[in-house]
């Protein structure tokens, strides 16, 4: 029986594995926090691996903390670059199957078209640059690596922006959302579900590919969206970024091209919206 490591399991996109997870019972599953996999230390990390053995490889774990990654580099870097390059060498050594996860955050944010995977990257934070890393020393080290970058990921479990606002919306009366920052959501579950319709396909073609729901928008209008659905009555207003100073810098336009992984993959990508209401009204 193949037997899968998920990393990060008790993140976002890790805990919407685990509830799939019961759909593929033909897998033995190991869903490893970050003790049982320490993505902070990479001897350690080695140990691990070698002892879990595993014959594919969810990389979901990363150092996810924007703005604190400003001032703790070193950090985000060991688990963002070092320990990926480390998992992507044992996988080519071990012949095991990897699909790394990573992110949107990898592009300034100047283009004005969705953007593909050959478009050139420029992170303008921390977070990104770690992240940029991670990507290139796991496919240096291993070619047959499949990398995914995902945006503005949502989920029924952890912290993140839905619950965030949903909160707000019912807490407050009124509430500034920024709106010149352009994208398109994705919901954990969704992302799951195409990392195991990847790992399920006939074919393994390596490479990077974009993935999150389909749809442009701003945060404001994620938000009216949300409120639409929940029916709270808060005043929500549009804001520049400039009225929400963050430590560190977010591209104003990161919307992603998911032609590649429809086409290799055929993978059919939900609208946003579609995603939103399964999210909010599913339990955990």
């Amino acid at each position: 029986m193949n037997k899968i490591l998920v990393t990060g399991a008790t993140g976002q996109l890790g805990s919407e594995l685990k509830v799939l997870s019961k759909n593929y019972s033909q897998y033995e599953w190991v869903f490893a926090d970050r003790t049982q996999v320490s993505l902070g230390d990479i001897k350690l990390l080695n140990e691990q691996l070698n002892n879990i053995q595993p014959a594919i490889i969810l990389n979901c774990g990363a150092y996810t903390a924007v703005d604190k990654a400003e001032s703790e580099t070193e950090s985000a870097d060991l688990v963002n670059h070092q320990a990926v390059a480390t998992i992507a060498k044992y996988a080519k050594e071990q012949q095991a199957k990897l699909i790394h996860i990573s992110t949107d955050y990898v592009f300034d944010g100047t283009s004005s078209t969705a953007l593909n995977e050959k478009a050139i990257t420029n992170p303008i934070n921390v977070y990104g640059a770690t992240k940029r890393a991670g990507e290139l020393a796991a496919l240096a080290v291993n070619p047959d690596v499949l990398v995914v970058r995902t945006s503005w990921v949502y989920s029924r479990f952890g912290n993140n922006f839905v619950k965030t606002m949903q909160r707000l919306l019912h807490e407050r009366d009124t509430l500034g959302v920024v709106n010149d920052q352009i994208g398109s959501p994705t919901y954990a579950a969704d992302l799951a579900q195409v990392m195991m319709d990847i790992i399920g396909n006939a074919k393994w073609i390596p490479g990077i590919y974009h993935y999150s729901n389909e749809g442009e928008i701003s945060w404001y209008e994620f938000v009216l969206a949300i409120q639409e659905i929940t029916g709270d009555s808060c005043e929500v207003s549009g804001i520049p970024s400039s009225s929400y100073p963050t430590p560190a810098a977010r591209p104003a336009f990161s919307l992603l091209d998911k032609s590649k992984i429809e086409e290799i993959y055929g993978i059919k990508i939900p609208y946003y919206i579609e995603s939103l209401k399964k999210c909010l009204t599913s339990e955990v």
